[in-house]
């Protein structure tokens, strides 16, 4: 017998949530509710406002984390409103914390990025990290490609991506890229993945993190440099080398234009204090 809404367990309506969602929205997500229905002790029928407030205050990390935090029970709740488990959305009343934008950290420079690409320790892994920095590609994005995935345009090659989203989106690739790539395949058919484990499968997104992180240690580039770093490096290289926006957009596999702009006002090519005077000069 399957139950009603109002009688879904907390594991049930969590299930219900993120049905659907990708791998990495789900296992954050997961963690989040789980740590939220664990304070509370109690279905979310029954939540009140305090409730929540104070869940809020318990969490002891980063303004970006506590954000996260913040917005996947909002999601919940809203989800649980729809569904008739809730008769009121009590996440609108939650403020979502406000977090320092940190992009323009996390933009490396063109020489950190062949800094970054020389000191990697094998062919694999420098065609790893050249291929996140060019085709701009997420970590789960690389992870899961196969060889069927990738064919050759003119002296270089397009890539079809399966996103974030669920959503089909297609990379061009130039030449050079494009032989280090097949250079990794050998014997290689269709469906075997381009980036291989240790045990034959595809590469885990922890491994390409490990990867990414001692190649950025041995090239003493500080921060906690990850493989978004090199998404991020590309969007506002590319922008500054005069690729259009909505073409980024589309390489990037942003759902709004608005979201790629963020990276213009990350590096901006421009500023008021520049028209100033400098009695340094």
């Amino acid at each position: 017998m399957l139950n009603t809404p109002t009688t879904l367990t907390n594991t049930e309506l969590i299930d219900l949530w993120l049905h659907g969602k990708s791998k990495n929205t789900v296992d954050g997500y997961r963690r989040y509710a789980e740590r939220f229905f664990s304070h509370v002790n109690k279905p979310l029928s029954d939540c009140t406002l305090m409730d929540f407030q104070l869940w809020v205050m318990t969490l002891h990390c980063s303004d970006n984390s506590k954000r996260v935090a913040v917005g996947a029970i909002k999601s919940l709740f809203s989800f649980a409103k729809q569904l008739g488990v809730v008769s009121a959305n009590l996440g609108i009343l939650i403020k979502s914390p406000k977090a320092k934008n940190r992009l323009a950290e996390r933009i490396l420079t063109q020489e950190e990025v062949q800094l970054l690409i020389n000191s990697t320790t094998n062919g694999r892994d420098r065609t790893l990290v050249r291929l996140l920095y060019f085709a701009g590609l997420r970590v789960s994005e690389l992870c899961s490609l196969k060889w069927r995935d990738l064919k050759a345009r003119g002296d270089g090659g397009q890539i079809t991506v399966f996103g974030k989203g669920d959503k089909t989106r297609t990379v061009l690739v130039g030449a050079g890229i494009w032989r280090s790539i097949n250079e990794l395949k050998n014997y290689a058919k269709h469906d075997d993945p381009v980036f291989v484990s240790a045990k034959g499968g595809h590469l885990c997104r922890s491994m390409v993190f490990h990867i990414v992180k001692n190649a950025a240690n041995r090239a003493l580039i500080e921060g906690n440099v990850s493989p978004h770093w090199l998404r991020h490096s590309h969007a506002s290289h590319s922008l500054d080398r005069g690729a259009p926006i909505h073409l980024l957009q589309k390489t990037l596999g942003h759902s709004s234009v608005a979201i790629t702009e963020m990276y213009l006002h990350a590096r901006p090519t421009d500023s008021s204090g520049l028209y100033l005077p400098d009695d340094d000069e």
